[in-house]
């Protein structure tokens, strides 16, 4: 894997000179693109017919895949024809559950290492070399003794039940959001999935139960959010809630007792056992610690290396990632300490200054619904000025289908400030922004803009438009590093674009936004390695960054439950920005930004090393 050595190479800032981006962006010159989405090869290789083997081996993967998540399937809209069985039913989250997983990862493991992918296009090469390195990250974290481990996705928790992790939060949300609804086979798979629910709880507290065994107890602090939680689920559940609402409103002209035979499931399978769940959370409260950080759980240590691994897609020490963190910050701070004196804040630090401006009202949406909807608009307004940017930046251009959507008011005590992420291929499902709407309080004028490009265009659902035309295998592998950096890389085309050009305060959100990713090594590190207390983690954002603190409480909460996370945003970032530079440095003249940014997301989700080799071939196709 991709190596700290990078970072000893880097230049001295990692965010291009201003003036040189937007110079660039406004060249219309493109240079061919050196690696496209398409199957065909740009040279012949030797066998065409083993490369069409492969090809078809990774469908054989993906579908593999697909038989243990059904769940993907139906979110990626391909759970019809062959695959229609898999529209009544849900992952297996029992320990047998996983430790099927396991088995599968490992026997297609071997069969990926077993082709020679050294007369093969970039492309496949590239789709194999994927492969390889999210089973294996996999495979380690399988041989853990405990967490909730994904295959190619950024959730890596040694929780499986907490409060931001858990079917309770999961499936309430797929079912109405994911799961189709437009016939009366749709409506009986929603049942029989409503079934599979209740399943999955027990699965999950079979785990939970047994990770108390061996001395595997979450922090108090976040118990107390998880129960909270899953006792407005439980209520929900037994009183028909969510889940009845969403098949009734859905099956108004499908003749069927729908509502009723969900009604009875949910009642009477699905809220005894999380029921169960709470009771066994209530027994693990008792004898909980509010210790934050791995250090303090059974070969946690071993845990959090692994998962920072896992996140980063590097073999990065928690030393290491604490230092960039610091370092990345001190360079942020110095950029908005001068916008912070031109705008009239010359007194105390950076943070002190940040917290002045975070009570000026003029920043300040309404409280309550009002502030909700000014939210709403803001968030559209600033969607639709990207959207009309984008040419200037990208050569290949997609048109996302996306929506903006209030998360459901029962996650949003656990859930981050917002979250998103691409439709299914066919388009029925939208991309959806996920904005957390629990108090206007959590949102600035100066910093939603920035936030918006984060999670929907440039950003998490414009990239993942991108994968649609990659082999099935590509679209549900993913990594956090490139996933989140790429996010922030599309905060700073933005900035590139003008969004700040007459807006100074908004650019001190954009760069307090970057500058909070740095926090998140300093901080992440330092509850997991370094034995920093919850506090101590929310002062060092408040203080240091100015940061909201009715923000960062849940976001440390969420460090601890889900460690290294955090890390991979700013990790990933910088090294999008190193790759550009080093192309910039190379091609001198012949560079061109937009061919960059197309090299990036044409070149799919990939682990850090190989989006060097993507680079790397750029440069030499643009030599000529």
């Amino acid at each position: 894997m991709f190596g700290v050595s990078v970072w000893e190479t880097r230049l001295e800032k990692t965010i291009m000179n201003r003036r040189e981006a937007i110079a660039a962006l406004a060249s219309t010159a493109a240079l061919p693109l050196i690696y496209g989405c398409s199957r065909e090869p740009s040279s012949a290789p030797a066998d065409t017919n083993m490369e069409a083997d492969t090809l078809s081996l990774l469908d054989q993967f993906a579908d593999n895949l697909l038989h243990l998540a059904p769940e993907a399937a139906t979110s990626l809209g391909i759970d019809t024809g062959a695959r229609a069985v898999l529209r009544s039913q849900l992952a297996d989250r029992s320990a047998e559950g996983q430790q099927q997983v396991a088995s599968h990862v490992r026997a297609d493991l071997e069969r990926a290492r077993a082709v020679d992918t050294s007369r093969f296009t970039h492309a496949t090469r590239t789709s194999v070399e994927v492969v390889r390195s999210a089973y294996a990250t996999a495979l380690e974290g399988f041989a853990l003794p405990y967490g909730d481990i994904t295959v190619g996705g950024w959730r890596n928790t040694p929780y499986v039940v907490i409060q931001n992790v858990g079917a309770y939060l999961d499936i309430p949300r797929f079912l109405d959001s994911d799961h189709r609804i437009e016939n009366g086979a749709d409506a009986e798979a929603y049942l029989a999935r409503l079934q599979s629910y209740a399943k999955q709880l027990a699965g999950e507290l079979a785990r939970i139960q047994a990770a108390r065994g061996m001395g595997l107890v979450p922090p108090a602090f976040l118990i107390d959010k998880a129960l909270a939680q899953m006792r407005l689920s439980a209520k929900g559940a037994r009183e028909g809630g969510s889940l009845v609402e969403s098949i009734a409103r859905r099956t108004k002209t499908i003749a069927g007792m729908w509502a009723e035979r969900a009604r009875t499931i949910a009642a009477q399978e699905v809220a005894p056992v999380l029921e169960r769940q709470i009771a066994e959370l209530e027994a693990q409260r008792a004898v909980a610690t509010d210790d934050a950080g791995m250090w303090a759980r059974p070969r946690g240590d071993e845990f959090y290396r692994w998962a920072l691994k896992a996140s980063t897609t590097t073999d990065m020490t928690p030393d290491e990632v604490h230092a960039i963190g610091q370092s990345e910050l001190q360079q942020l701070h110095a950029q908005m300490d001068t916008i912070l004196k031109s705008a009239g804040y010359t007194r105390g630090t950076v943070g002190e200054r940040m917290k002045a401006l975070e009570k000026d009202p003029r920043y300040h949406f309404a409280e309550g619904d009002k502030g909700r909807a000014e939210i709403l608009a803001f968030i559209q307004n600033r969607l639709d000025w990207i959207r009309a940017q984008l040419p200037r930046a990208f050569n290949t251009l997609v048109n996302p289908n996306m929506e903006v959507r209030r998360l459901p008011p029962e996650e949003e005590p656990g859930a981050p400030t917002a979250y998103g992420g691409p439709g299914s291929i066919d388009g029925k499902i939208p991309g959806r922004f996920w904005i957390n709407l629990k108090t206007p309080a959590l949102h600035s004028k100066y910093s939603l803009a920035d936030l918006a490009f984060h999670e929907s265009i440039p950003g998490h659902i414009w990239q993942g438009e991108y994968t649609h035309r990659m082999p099935l295998i590509r679209q549900m592998l993913a990594f956090n590093a490139y996933s989140e950096g790429w996010a922030l890389y599309a905060q700073q085309l933005g900035d590139e674009l003008g969004a700040y050009d007459s807006d100074p305060v908004g650019r001190l959100g954009y760069l307090q936004a970057i500058a909070f990713r740095a926090c998140r090594l300093v901080v992440d590190t330092g509850i997991h390695a370094k034995r920093w207390t919850r506090e101590q983690g929310v002062r060092f954002f408040v203080d240091i960054n100015g940061s909201n603190p009715v923000e960062v409480a849940s976001e440390v909460d969420r460090y601890c439950s889900w460690p290294g996370q955090a890390c991979g945003y700013k990790v990933g970032h910088s090294e999008i920005n190193r790759q550009r530079e080093k192309a910039m440095a190379a091609l001198g003249p012949k560079f061109d930004v937009k061919a960059f940014n197309d090299t990036v997301v044409l070149g799919g989700n990939v682990p850090l090393d190989v989006l060097a080799g993507h680079v790397d071939e750029y440069i030499r196709t643009a030599r000529g």
